[in-house]
């Protein structure tokens, strides 16, 4: 036997755990959460549901893995040099609006793993840790640049910000004419507040 087999045979289950992966991630998107079967995925890849079964645990497992793969392709997208993550937040919502299915998806995953032996519990918890921490950090730099009012607490307004982004894409899903990114945009301004200008003696 060649030295190289296991190497070759890991290399070939996570090859398969990709394709099944970006499969997942195109049938909810399409379809949503609620309309997206494991057996339509396992076909999607010439798979039984078992055999879906073999690389994910169980199919809220799966789901999870969708969830992080769409925040990383968020992330490749709109990141950026000339973006902060505020900025990124808000292009991010914009771009919700063309992934219903996405969006769906991601509310019900977030409701459902307030439950601690669910399988994206801790994934949830520190993807919100995260998100608030660069919220934060974000509103700290603006201050030390003038654009925000120093009397403002970051974190609040992180927590706030955070809670506007979810809350909206709620409330978008039963009424998809809401502007998501215009009322998230003009609500940010409103809490950012403008920096008070000096005057000069």
């Amino acid at each position: 036997m060649s030295i190289h087999g296991p190497a070759r045979r890991y290399a070939k289950g996570a090859a398969k755990r990709r394709e099944i992966l970006d499969a997942a991630l195109a049938v909810v998107a399409k379809h949503g959460y609620r309309n997206s079967s494991l057996q339509e995925i396992a076909d999607a890849v010439n798979l039984t549901k078992a055999g879906v079964l073999h690389y994910f645990d169980s199919r809220e497992e799966l789901m999870a893995e969708v969830v992080s793969e769409r925040d990383e392709h968020d992330r490749a997208a709109f990141e950026g040099a000339e973006h902060d993550i505020l900025d990124t937040l808000s292009r991010t919502i914009e771009h919700n609006g063309t992934v219903p299915g996405l969006v769906q998806l991601y509310s019900r995953l977030v409701a459902e793993a307030e439950a601690p032996e669910h399988p994206a519990h801790e994934y949830v918890r520190e993807r919100y840790d995260q998100i608030v921490g660069s919220l934060a950090d974000s509103v700290r730099q603006r201050q030390l640049d003038g654009t925000v009012r120093a009397d403002i607490d970051p974190m609040v307004l992180a927590r706030a910000a955070t809670a506007l982004s979810d809350g909206l894409q709620l409330q978008w899903l039963h009424d998809n004419s809401i502007d998501m990114s215009g009322v998230f945009d003009a609500a940010l301004e409103l809490m950012l507040g403008a920096a008070p200008r000096t005057t000069q003696s």
